[in-house]
C-alpha cells in the first residue's frame, strides 16, 4: 500500500466552490425540459404546478437540514456511503457504494453526456449519427479536466454554474417586465373534477428528479477545507438557491406562456425564450443556456462520480483495489477511477440503456437517502456524545418529514415504475457476493480523513 501522502487528497475546496458545485449538481437540463411533464400531469392548471415545484423543493430542503448533521459529523470522503455505514453498517454501505460506482454515476454521467451532445449537434447542424461518439468525447475531456486536479474540475464547475444562471437570470427578468407577460396565466389553481392527491403524487415524483444531486457533494469531504463547517452551510445555501429559481423561473414560464401550452411542448424553454426574444435567435440562445447547463452539471456529476470508486478502493473494498486507491502522483486525483468512469459511462452510451438505467438507480438512491434521514435519528441515540459541529433544526420534527418525503419517494416508484425498481433493486444486490467475498479483507483507512481542514475558510 502506499504511503499516506500519496493516498490523501488535498484538502482545497473551499465554501463558494462546494456551494456552486450544489447548485451546479441540481440545476441542469430538469429546468428546462420539467416544466412540460409536470403541467401535462397538472393537465394545464398552472397553480398545482407551481405548488409542487415548491413543496418538492421543500422535502429536498428538509433532507439537506438532516443530512447536513450527518456530514458535518462524519466529513469523510464517500460521503452518503460514509454516513450509512457509521449508521448501519458495513453491508449496508458497501451495496450503496456498488450501486453509486457501477451504476448510478456511469448512468447519470451517460445521460447527461448525450442530452448534452445531442443539443450541441442540432444547434451546429451536425448529423446525429456521431451523437454516441460525441458524447463519449465529452466525458473522456472532462474525466482529463478532472485528473488535473480538483481545483480544476472545481473552477470548472464554478465558471459554469455561474454561467447557467444567466439565461435564467435574463428571462426571469424579461418575463416578468414584458407587455407580453400575462398574470392570468396563473390561474385556475386546479381545474374542477381532478384528484388533488393523484396529480400532486405524480407531479412530485417529476420534480424530485429534477432536485436530485444535491447530496453528492459530500464525496469531496475529504478535499475540503473546513468540511464539518463549511460542508452544512454548502447543502443549506446552495439548495435555497434553487428552489429559488425553480420557483421563480417556472413563474417567469407561466407569465409568458399559459400552462396547456408548456404541456404541449418539449422544450418549454425554448418556446419562451423565442416568444421573449424573437423566433430562432430566441430559440438558439437558450439551446446554448441549456448546453452550459448541461455541461456544468455533467463536469459537477464527474467530480464527485469519481471519489465513490476511490474511496472503495483505499478501504479494499473492490477487485484491484490497489489501482483504485492510486492518486496522481502530481495532481493527487484518483485517476484509476476516472477511467473506471469512462469505461463504464462508455457502455452505457453506446448500449443505449442509460435512461432506463437512470430510473432504476433514482429508485434504489432514494431508498438509501431515506436511510441516511433515518440514521440521524439513529445516530443521536446510538453515540449521543458524538461531536456535531451542526445539528439539525427543529429535531425530529425535520428528520420526520425527510423520512415521510422519500418514502412517498419510494413508494410512488413502486407503483407507477414497478419493473424498474425491481431491477434496480436487482443490480444493486449484485454486490451483495462481492462483500460477502472480501468484507474480511477491508481496511480501516479513516485515519486519511481525521485532519478536517481549520485552515483558511476562504477560497
Amino acid at each position: 500500500m502506499k504511503n499516506e501522502s500519496n493516498t490523501q487528497l488535498k484538502r482545497s475546496l473551499g465554501l463558494s466552490t462546494v456551494m456552486l458545485s450544489v447548485i451546479g449538481m441540481v440545476i441542469g437540463s430538469g429546468v428546462f425540459f420539467k416544466p412540460q411533464a409536470v403541467y401535462t400531469i397538472t393537465g394545464g392548471a398552472p397553480g398545482i404546478g407551481l405548488l409542487i415545484w415548491v413543496f418538492a423543493g421543500l422535502i429536498t430542503l428538509f433532507g439537506g437540514l438532516t443530512t447536513a448533521e450527518l456530514a458535518a459529523s462524519i466529513p469523510k470522503t464517500g460521503g452518503l456511503v460514509s454516513w450509512v455505514e457509521k449508521c448501519f453498517g458495513k453491508g449496508l454501505g458497501y451495496l450503496l457504494g456498488w450501486c453509486e460506482s457501477v451504476v448510478f454515476w456511469p448512468a447519470n454521467v451517460g445521460a447527461l453526456g448525450t442530452i448534452f451532445s445531442i443539443q450541441a449537434l442540432k444547434l451546429v447542424g451536425v448529423d446525429s449519427k456521431y451523437t454516441i461518439s460525441f458524447a463519449i468525447f465529452m466525458v473522456f475531456f472532462l474525466i482529463v479536466c478532472n485528473c488535473l486536479g480538483a481545483n480544476v474540475g472545481g473552477m470548472i464547475g464554478n465558471v459554469f454554474t455561474v454561467a447557467k444562471l444567466v439565461p435564467l437570470a435574463v428571462i426571469i427578468l424579461m418575463a416578468f417586465t414584458s407587455t407580453q407577460s400575462s398574470p392570468e396565466n396563473l390561474t385556475p389553481f386546479i381545474h374542477t373534477g381532478d384528484s388533488f392527491i393523484a396529480i400532486f403524487a405524480t407531479g412530485m415524483l417529476t420534480c424530485m428528479y429534477a432536485y436530485d444531486g444535491w447530496i453528492h457533494v459530500g464525496n469531496a469531504a475529504g478535499e475540503m477545507k473546513n468540511p464539518k463547517k463549511d460542508l452544512p452551510k454548502a447543502i443549506v445555501l446552495g439548495l435555497s438557491i434553487v428552489i429559488l429559481v425553480y420557483a421563480v423561473i417556472n413563474i417567469g414560464y407561466l407569465l409568458v406562456i399559459p400552462a396547456d401550452q408548456l404541456a404541449n411542448t418539449a422544450t418549454p424553454a425554448a418556446d419562451v425564450a423565442a416568444k421573449l426574444l424573437g423566433g430562432n435567435i430566441g430559440a438558439k440562445l437558450i439551446t446554448v443556456g441549456i448546453l452550459i447547463a448541461v455541461f456544468g452539471t455533467l463536469n459537477s456529476n464527474i467530480m464527485m462520480g469519481m471519489r465513490i470508486p476511490y474511496a472503495m478502493g483505499v478501504q479494499n473494498k473492490l477487485p484491484f483495489s490497489k489501482q483504485f486507491a492510486y492518486l496522481h502522483p502530481k495532481y493527487a486525483t484518483p485517476v484509476v477511477s476516472g477511467i473506471f468512469l469512462l469505461a463504464v459511462t462508455s457502455i452505457m452510451i453506446i448500449s443505449g440503456s442509460y435512461n432506463s438505467l437512470t430510473d432504476m438507480c433514482m429508485f434504489v438512491i432514494w431508498i438509501f437517502y431515506t436511510i441516511a434521514f433515518y440514521g440521524v435519528i439513529k445516530l443521536r441515540r446510538d453515540e449521543p456524545d458524538l461531536k456535531r459541529p451542526y445539528k439539525t433544526p427543529c429535531y425530529p420534527l425535520i428528520p420526520i418529514l425527510a423520512i415521510l418525503g422519500g418514502l412517498f419517494v419510494v413508494v410512488i416508484t413502486v407503483f407507477t415504475q414497478p419493473v424498474n425498481a425491481l431491477v434496480g433493486v436487482g443490480l444493486t444486490l449484485l454486490g451483495l457476493p462481492i462483500y460477502l467475498s472480501r468484507k474480511d479483507k477491508f481496511k480501516d483507512l479513516s485515519h486519511l480523513d481525521e485532519d478536517n481542514g481549520e485552515a483558511s475558510e476562504t477560497d
